[in-house]
């Protein structure tokens, strides 16, 4: 997966934010955080909607049955940044309440329907919605 999300990466910062492939059209953020045990700065692209002047990722692991790592380093470590486009900005993560992460993730799964088959293969975990609200 490093190789790959290098890629995405590469990709994504060489033409403002836009990515072709299975990705082209999608709307993409980098995700900056650090490592709950280790301390390592990572970088990892994430699929988003628009939550308010936010933006609301998925820890749907591919619908694997446990969270992503990048999820628990942002449980311990809130505060980080995001590159939308071309601009780099700072952003306190939290996680959606049931009624917000429910009407997130049902608008995720009307624009990306392989969420809506991650959910399924994920039960019974619930997948976490993760808000990523700008700090001013």
């Amino acid at each position: 997966m490093t190789e790959f999300n290098t890629a995405i990466i590469e990709e994504f910062r060489a033409n403002g934010g836009e990515v072709g492939g299975r990705f082209a059209g999608a709307t993409l953020l980098l995700l900056h955080h650090t490592g709950a045990r280790t301390g390592t700065e990572r970088v990892s692209p994430h699929a988003y909607l628009p939550a308010g002047e936010g933006y609301a990722i998925f820890a749907s692991n591919a619908g694997a049955p446990e969270h992503p790592a990048w999820y628990r380093n942002l449980l311990a470590n809130p505060d980080i940044t995001v590159e939308v486009g071309t601009e780099t900005v700072k952003v306190k993560a939290r996680v959606a309440e049931p009624a917000e992460r429910d009407a997130l993730y049902a608008q995720q799964v009307k624009r990306a329907p392989n969420f809506g088959v991650y959910e399924t293969k994920a039960a019974p975990r619930t997948i976490p919605v993760v808000v990523l609200d700008p700090v001013k």
